[in-house]
């Protein structure tokens, strides 16, 4: 990778590092639902009238919005906005890896390896360190939503590569724009129904300049340009050499929430928060380590014993 994309990919992770902020500043004066679906609206309009949509199955498109756009940023809004602080909700949020890979080993057939078996472990000991010190910053319904939205992550992950298995090239960025917007008319319902049009027009009252300009950022910044730029490298680079970028972001997420709001961590969730970071570092680099290991120890055995 030349340094030009790496500089690329280094955007990405700065860009979705500061959008966990981005979410706390709106939620300051919106409900988490209304939210988000007004995010999607920016997200597709207009650009859902310049990007072809892509060649993809309606049902897997439905499938796409209803998982990665609904249940992903519902769960995980509404975790922000009951006492998940922004910094932990970046780190607890890439927990996605791991329910990508039990949910594709579950019904897509793909093997467990001992790294990621190994990194779950550590990963998961990390969190319920994280679970276990609830207090003042952390509450044990804003961590479970957060985790469950990192769930409806994994499960969006499998069904797009069940969705563009055997399909033409396309944008990613069209992708992401076509599934937003099957994401609006739900969220709309489930902000309508749940929290009510009173808070919508108490949300529209109370708006200023920080909600609006978290809005910009969550549409065009966070999706539009944070997708754009990861769906170019994954067209040019294979996905092992994009992925870990997004060992990242919880680094840029967790040190800017403490820069911009103050958040204190305690020494239990620092030690949770490595553990976090060392299990996706295994799940990751772990298979790397175990080839190159048996490669160099091939390449010290005599010729005459290869033979």
């Amino acid at each position: 990778m030349n340094r030009r994309d790496i500089g690329i990919g280094l955007i990405v992770v700065v860009l979705w590092g500061l959008n966990f902020n981005a979410i706390k500043l709106g939620l300051g004066n919106m409900p988490p639902l209304l939210l988000a679906t007004i995010r999607f609206m920016v997200v597709c309009l207009p650009a859902i009238f310049f990007l072809p949509r892509p060649p993809v199955a309606w049902h897997w498109l439905i499938a796409l919005g209803l998982t990665l756009n609904v249940g992903q940023f519902a769960f995980l809004f509404i975790g922000m906005k009951l006492g998940m602080p922004a910094g932990l909700s970046s780190l607890i949020h890439q927990s996605q890896a791991f329910f990508t890979l039990l949910i594709a080993v579950l019904f897509i057939g793909e093997r467990l390896h001992w790294n990621n078996l190994l990194g779950l472990v550590i990963a998961a000991g990390g969190m319920l360190l994280i679970a276990a010190q609830q207090g003042s910053n952390t509450t044990a319904i804003g961590f479970a939503l957060t985790l469950a939205g990192a769930a409806s992550w994994g499960t969006g992950n499998v069904i797009m590569r069940r969705a563009t298995q055997g399909v033409p090239p396309f944008s990613m960025l069209a992708l992401v724009v076509w599934a937003g917007a099957v994401a609006i008319l739900p969220l709309g319902l489930l902000s309508f129904f749940i929290e009510g049009p009173a808070a919508w027009q108490t949300a529209i009252h109370s708006i200023n300049w920080i909600t609006v300009a978290s809005i910009i950022y969550l549409a065009y910044f966070a999706t539009l340009c944070g997708y754009g730029l990861w769906g170019k490298l994954l067209s040019k680079y294979p996905a092992a050499t994009v992925a870990p970028f997004a060992l990242l972001v919880p680094v840029i997420g967790m040190s800017s929430a403490t820069l911009l709001f103050g958040e204190a961590f305690s020494l239990w969730q620092l030690i949770g928060a490595l553990l976090v970071m060392m299990g996706l570092f295994v799940h990751v680099f772990g298979g790397r380590w175990i080839k190159r290991s048996s490669n160099c120890q091939a390449s010290q055995v005599p010729d005459h014993l290869n033979e």
